[in-house]
């Protein structure tokens, strides 16, 4: 489930690419009194995520930007959509919008035998944890968490990126549905690195450190509902960690359903 929120700058403004601690404090700001504040300092996966204001340009006063909020807790959406409704000033950094709009939106990867392409559409992170080093066959020279990168192959991207979704699937998904590890088949039918970066980014006031982040492109076909609930939950949740920050937020880019093939539509009657 996502909530999509019309924005219209209220001044002219450069885009801030740090948006990411702020964008999460007026989250945060909309959750207050809900049941899901206590989540705030809890050391666990947040059931939420969120995109960049997009497109990611500097702006002119009226110049309109989009924003999605998922969740996989229709109740948690309900208060920020109800959030900005009532408060339309939308401040992020040096970025004043006002909110035009808040509407519901419910994409799904469709149902079995549907295959699609989701992308990353803010940066994923992932960090494998140093008692995997070993593992992984990792020559590491530090005892910290290490940012995935693509000279660590794509094993250790691939387990940690599952296992998280795992995580998230026991802590918001009822016990007795099956989670990612608990059925045979991989996630995605195939994983392509459109680019790895690093950022700065503050992971809470006054602390900012330099994050590796990668972009990727993930082909699938829903092999059955519990395969069918997975995808659709890292729509909800995001992928990787410190989805609270707006990172790991994924859309569907194409999708074909089981009754259609690639040539319909437009090419379909040559």
């Amino acid at each position: 489930m996502r909530i999509l929120a019309r924005l219209s700058a209220r001044t002219d403004a450069a885009y801030d690419n740090t948006y990411h601690n702020k964008l999460q404090g007026r989250i945060w700001q909309a959750l207050e009194d809900s049941k899901y504040d206590a989540l705030h300092d809890k050391n666990q996966p947040k059931p939420f995520v969120y995109s960049n204001p997009f497109p990611p340009q500097d702006m002119d006063e009226g110049d309109e930007r989009t924003l999605l909020v998922a969740s996989p807790e229709e109740s948690l959406l309900a208060h920020i959509a109800e959030d900005l409704t009532h408060d339309r000033e939308l401040n992020i950094g040096e970025m004043p919008f006002h909110v035009d709009k808040v509407s519901p939106l419910a994409p799904d990867v469709g149902e079995p035998g549907t295959s699609g392409t989701i992308e990353t559409g803010t940066g994923l992170l992932v960090r494998i944890p140093p008692w995997r080093f070993d593992d992984y066959g990792m020559d590491v020279n530090h005892d910290q968490a290490e940012f995935w990168r693509p000279e660590h192959t794509l094993e250790p991207f691939r387990t940690q990126l599952e296992a998280n979704l795992d995580k998230k699937h026991r802590l918001y998904m009822p016990d007795y549905l099956a989670g990612p590890s608990d059925v045979d088949g991989d996630l995605f039918d195939s994983y392509e690195l459109i680019k790895t970066f690093a950022i700065p980014v503050t992971p809470t006031t006054g602390r900012t450190e330099e994050w590796v982040l990668s972009k990727w492109r993930f082909d699938y076909t829903v092999r059955d509902d519990d395969h069918r609930r997975h995808l659709n939950l890292a729509l909800d949740v995001g992928l990787g960690e410190r989805n609270s920050l707006g990172f790991g937020f994924i859309n569907i880019t194409d999708q074909t359903r089981p009754d259609e093939t690639e040539l319909e539509g437009e090419n379909a009657f040559p």
